[in-house]
């Protein structure tokens, strides 16, 4: 089965009274849900006695555990103490969400920093070898590194990108995140074709077995000529992507990876719509 959760807490979650995270694993429960996302983006920062009570509390209600490292990382810039600290970041990431209980760690690889795209591409592919070597001798070659799809042209990760990476080391799974790739293709997902397409070539790349492990973003987005611009809800029916198109293909393929929700403000009550959504394809 899918698993389907937020990223971080949602508006309702504090407007309830709710302060903590420690709080968040009977809400999602209570909910249906069954995954949560920690979000690591503005660095790295929870100690020890708070991991390993968060991560009680997330077994004892059966929430699967994700992270999102830090949006600092980049990958595809050459200087060396730039690099340094990404792969810091990557490591740190890793380390927390072991901590967890969790195995995932979502990564931005990297931008074009005004390097040529291939080079910068050059440049992400290294970072991710070395990035799996200081793992491994870390002792957290267990980890999953989930590389993303990214929304904007100025940064690396298109789905083909994100394919190629993930072919280099059996171990990563590619976070597909469908709200950048609309964003990326000018509102390209429309229908439940579009979604086909994606499905297939992420297949095509990786074989079934790896692909119905995705680990998947889903919200739906404000584009640019640029790209990327914001998450928007399931309520606002202006903007795609929509889930609808893409839930009969999950279920068809039978994939059993993780769905997390990044609608701004609604993400726990969007994922909850998500899955009850799949849950009635499901009968």
């Amino acid at each position: 089965m899918l698993k389907f959760g937020p990223a971080g807490n949602s508006d309702r979650f504090y407007a309830e009274g709710y302060k903590s995270t420690l709080q968040a694993a009977l809400w999602l429960e209570n909910m249906g849900l069954t995954a949560y996302e920690y979000s690591f983006g503005r660095g790295v920062s929870l100690s020890d006695d708070m991991a390993e009570k968060i991560c009680n509390e997330m077994r004892e209600h059966t929430i699967s555990v994700s992270a999102h490292a830090p949006y600092f990382i980049n990958l595809g810039n050459p200087d060396p103490e730039k690099r340094e600290n990404s792969y810091r970041y990557i490591l740190d990431t890793a380390k927390a969400v072991t901590k967890l209980g969790g195995e995932r760690i979502v990564v931005h690889v990297g931008a074009l920093t005004k390097l040529e795209r291939s080079e910068a591409i050059k440049n992400c592919r290294e970072g991710l070898i070395e990035a799996h070597k200081r793992l491994d001798d870390a002792g957290l070659g267990q980890v999953i590194v989930c590389p993303e799809t990214m929304g904007k042209y100025s940064q690396i990760g298109d789905l083909d990108e994100t394919l190629d990476f993930c072919l280099m080391d059996d171990r990563m799974v590619p976070c597909i995140d469908f709200a950048h790739l609309h964003a990326l293709s000018g509102g390209g997902l429309k229908s439940e074709e579009d979604f086909i397409r994606i499905l297939d070539r992420t297949e095509e790349v990786l074989g079934l077995e790896r692909a119905r492990k995705l680990h998947m973003h889903f919200s739906t987005i404000e584009f640019t000529a640029a790209g990327e611009k914001r998450h928007h809800t399931f309520d606002e029916p202006d903007y795609g992507p929509r889930f609808e198109y893409l839930a009969p293909q999950l279920f068809k393929r039978g994939y059993h990876g993780t769905v997390i929700c990044e609608c701004k403000g609604t993400q726990a009550d969007d994922a909850q719509k998500m899955s009850e959504m799949y849950g009635a394809l499901r009968g």
